[in-house]
């Protein structure tokens, strides 16, 4: 009794004095939905028929916070930290006794290959936050120690992808990208070993640790983790979850709401794509257990955004030669991931050509949403019979002179008849510019202000549509690159700079940004191409 009496009121201190932030309003209905491993055994295994299993964070007695979204904390509920236990969450250090933290398990296609148990090797959850809106927000850390489905590695993250993805999903974000977020990024305090180029030259890095969030983190290959060990129950269960938690516009009561659903994921990912390319973002590794049931870019690994305009790039080393992740298959690949959904979710819907015409769908509506999206960034009004071929000479046009796809769009705004379009354009290319090049460059532009005469709308209107449509800043890999260098010897003057232009994408804040990849960077390792290591 006098035990539990002393317990108890440490707890309250706990709470009342150390924990200032709302860390005591996590939870995790996960635990209490579905079937599950509670030993908190780390031992990397299979885990047959469960959807999760708990485990402990590593702990990180040195850790170090260098970056904290306190936006974003307000926004989902958590608050501001107050104190350096509040960091000490962040940090994974040390957590409140209600934080109950666990990995899940999935499966997945992996570069077109089933793949078997995979599972959440590097992230473990600390749960859900709900805000004063109602809005339920999912908080894990990445890199914060092994799990059950670690595959044979050590569960952390260095700090050169761990700064990677913590600036792209935020630029993601300020985009207007449908993303995972970054809540916090620290130092782990350890050094780890991490082979770059899977070229067997391991060397030490420094370790960190990153706080990312998002509505979910369901992914395709939840379904099909389930779906393919014949577990129809627990795949029901999770899939009427979903619907609860992040559908609310599928009527529950529908003897279809499976197949709704399933429409609705397509439409969701197809806006997604569409998005990609608007902004020349390339994924890098779009296997099916990095593709959100929401739509939502997650997993930033060896991703990129486009330099040179190139729908054969593909910025992962790891999909070379076949280039199967490349800029301009991402649509293609999108949609044969939403075939393998489909397959898993079909206990549920039972019924082929529905399923069929949603993925015929797909194809149908992601061209004329890409087609209407070019338009926009062309300051188009509406799409006409003739733009399906004009796109496609554009980007033939792009490609073949080697041209910088958003320098092109940020000069071709500002360009009229008047103004001298060789010195107009002459630092958009990467190759040398010949007189072939000034030809070409000459009758597109001749061809593009015929088509803009066929607009509806005034010239300032075309122009404030194209303006909303095209970044002027863009994170180019080298910038990253440049920043982790300076992080790696403790600087932050650049990360402060880029923090401030990537929440402001639309204009150009430093000009120093809104410049072509420097040739020095051609070929760097880690800047214009990385593996899935990164």
């Amino acid at each position: 009794m006098y035990r539990n009496i002393l317990s108890n009121f440490w707890k309250d201190v706990f709470f009342n004095e150390l924990w200032i932030m709302n860390l005591d309003q996590i939870k995790q209905p996960f635990l209490h939905r579905f079937p599950g491993d509670f030993s908190g055994n780390p031992r990397q295994r299979q885990t047959p028929k469960i959807l999760f299993s708990t485990t402990e964070i590593a702990h990180f007695d040195t850790s170090e916070l260098i970056i904290f979204n306190e936006k974003l904390s307000e926004e989902i509920g958590l608050g501001t930290i107050e104190n350096e236990a509040d960091k000490d969450f962040l940090n994974a250090k040390i957590l409140p006794e209600n934080v109950k933290t666990y990995a899940t398990a999935y499966a997945g296609h992996q570069f077109g290959n089933w793949a078997g148990q995979l599972g959440d090797g590097r992230a473990i959850f600390a749960g859900e936050i709900e805000n004063s809106e109602g809005e339920k927000t999912e908080i894990q850390w990445k890199g914060a120690g092994a799990t059950p489905y670690s595959r044979h590695a050590d569960g952390r993250a260095v700090l050169r992808s761990s700064v990677r993805e913590y600036l792209m999903s935020e630029a993601m974000h300020h985009l207007g990208i449908p993303t995972t977020r970054a809540l916090s990024l620290s130092y782990s305090g350890e050094q780890v070993v991490r082979d770059l180029l899977y070229d067997g030259n391991a060397t030490y890095e420094k370790g960190a640790v990153m706080t990312r969030t998002a509505p979910s983190f369901l992914r395709f290959g939840h379904f099909e983790w389930i779906s393919a060990q014949n577990e129809h129950t627990t795949l029901q269960q999770l899939t009427d979850f979903t619907l609860e938690n992040y559908f609310p516009e599928v009527d529950r009561n529908h003897p279809h709401q499976y197949a709704e659903f399933f429409r609705i994921v397509a439409e969701k990912t197809a806006d997604m794509l569409v998005e990609w390319f608007r902004v020349g973002f390339v994924h890098g590794v779009m296997n099916t257990d990095n593709m959100s049931i929401l739509g939502l870019t997650i997993d930033y690994g060896p991703f990129s955004f486009l330099d040179e305009y190139d729908l054969n790039f593909t910025p992962n080393t790891t999909d070379l030669p076949g280039r199967r992740y490349a800029f301009g298959n991402q649509a293609k690949i999108a949609q044969w991931n939403l075939w393998q959904l489909a397959n898993a979710l079909f206990p549920l819907i039972k019924n082929e050509s529905t399923l069929e015409k949603i993925l015929n769908d797909f194809n149908t509506n992601f061209w004329i949403k890409h087609d209407e999206m070019m338009a926009r960034k062309f300051g188009f009004d509406r799409v006409l019979p003739s733009d399906g071929e004009f796109f496609t000479e554009a980007q033939q046009f792009m490609q073949d002179l080697e041209i910088d796809y958003t320098l092109f769009f940020k000069q071709l705004e500002t360009y009229t008849p008047n103004v001298a379009y060789k010195s107009h354009f002459k630092e958009v290319f990467y190759s040398r510019v010949t007189e072939d090049h000034d030809k070409k460059l000459k009758d597109f532009l001749n061809t593009y202000r015929s088509r803009l005469a066929e607009n509806t709308i005034s010239t300032t209107d075309s122009l404030e549509m194209m303006r909303r449509t095209n970044p002027k800043f863009i994170l180019r890999n080298y910038l990253l690159f440049e920043c982790i260098n300076e992080l790696n010897e403790g600087k932050k003057e650049l990360l402060t700079k880029l923090l401030i232009a990537l929440e402001n994408p639309y204009e150009e804040i430093y000009p120093e940004f809104s410049l072509k990849r420097p040739s020095f960077y051609d070929g760097q390792a880690g800047c214009s191409t990385l593996s899935c290591s990164s």
